[in-house]
């Protein structure tokens, strides 16, 4: 039995196994994908403290495995099918294996969310796309859109003209939502053309994008749009469905926690993009992380020394 699984190992999770290695409990992570979370798929994060020049998400990640890997921290590849949380002892459970811990951390963040419109899940790796750092290099020389006005979509339209000769950033609302420098930058950008205050119907195109239908909120006119490829970044659901009802989450289904990141069940925790919180960032991901390791070390000494 461990003293603590965590269940994820991107920023939230490798910083609570790092937290939790120097405190001497036995740590288990498990990652269904890559150990980084979505954090790897970021060009340039320039909003993360100790880095003035900014650095990448593949780099800024690899540096927080090595640094838990160097503590022993055992990051296992393996999917979380379910849990059970009901018991002193918490169990979870794999494709062909259950485990146990006194304490469990979950850091299994969240995805992105889609349009949800007709051509799109269909056109899905044929250039639709949720990730412009992976898929980016893929466009030189063509037209693309991206869908969304927040901080990721402004970052994803700024890394797409390295390769696309022409990017439409297309967003529901009167103005964008980023950040003022970010949306500086893509205003100064003269391979980016705004188109406000519209919102997608339809993709085109039978065995790859050839066209987005656009409507224009304001009167409701249709317009095609010729393009070769569509990134959405209209923000995120959490990965919490494997939880199946065993937490108390909000209306979107992230999980409610306290500031010290206990969920509704004593000795399970939560940190990171999963949890219900106004900010989602790499910052708040580690800060949770290491809030979290600290409170299932507390429990521990609490309820099993």
């Amino acid at each position: 039995m461990e003293d603590v699984i965590i269940i994820g190992a991107g920023p939230a999770g490798l910083t609570s196994a790092i937290y939790t290695a120097r405190a001497g409990l036995r740590t288990k992570v498990f990652e269904k994908a890559v150990p980084g979370g979505q954090a790897i798929n970021s060009d340039l994060i320039e909003n993360y403290p100790g880095f003035p020049e900014g650095i990448s998400g593949f780099l800024l990640m690899d540096r927080i495995r090595r640094q838990a890997e160097r503590l022993k921290v055992e990051i296992n590849i393996a999917e979380v099918k379910g849990v059970d949380v009901s018991g002193k002892i918490k169990k979870v459970y794999t494709e062909n294996e259950v485990f146990e811990a006194k304490a469990l951390i979950i850091c299994t963040g969240s995805q992105p969310k889609r349009l949800g419109i007709k051509g799109e899940e269909r056109l899905i790796g044929k250039g639709v796309s949720f990730c412009a750092t992976c898929d980016g290099p893929f466009f030189k020389g063509q037209t693309v859109a991206v869908i969304g006005g927040g901080d990721s979509a402004v970052q994803e339209a700024l890394f797409l003209t390295r390769f696309a000769n022409k990017v439409y950033l297309i967003h529901r609302r009167e103005r964008l939502r980023a950040a003022k420098i970010l949306q500086k930058r893509a205003l100064n950008e003269k391979k980016i053309e705004l188109i406000l205050n519209t919102v997608p119907e339809r993709i085109e195109g039978e065995e790859k994008v050839e066209a987005i239908i656009l409507r224009n909120l304001k009167d409701g006119t249709l317009k095609e749009l010729p393009v070769q490829g569509v990134f959405v970044f209209i923000g995120a659901l959490p990965n919490s469905s494997f939880l199946e009802g065993k937490l108390k989450t909000d209306n979107e289904g992230y999980i409610i926690t306290d500031q010290n990141m206990q969920t509704s069940e004593k000795g399970v925790f939560a940190a990171g993009d999963v949890r219900s919180k106004q900010l989602r960032q790499i910052a708040t991901a580690v800060g949770d992380g290491a809030i979290a390791a600290f409170s299932a070390e507390k429990y521990i000494e609490e309820n099993f020394r």
